[in-house]
């Protein structure tokens, strides 16, 4: 049987570990720049480093169109 390709790239689960660090602490910001103010959700700091991921080029899901 063969391997089952990852959805997300190994470095992307590196980017959301260090994401979520960041917003435990309360360091994570969001905006351009870190302009906007704090994260304020688990799922905000999720959807920031993906989006850093995809911005980098690495393997991340397309998000899905509302």
């Amino acid at each position: 049987m063969a391997k089952k390709q990852r959805r997300y790239s190994r470095g992307v689960s590196r980017d959301v570990a260090s994401e979520m660090r960041r917003y435990e602490r309360g360091t994570a910001k969001s905006g351009p720049g870190g302009k906007g103010g704090r994260v304020k959700s688990r799922k905000q700091a999720i959807a920031i480093a993906l989006s850093k991921a995809r911005k980098e080029g690495k393997r991340v899901p397309r998000k899905k169109a509302s």
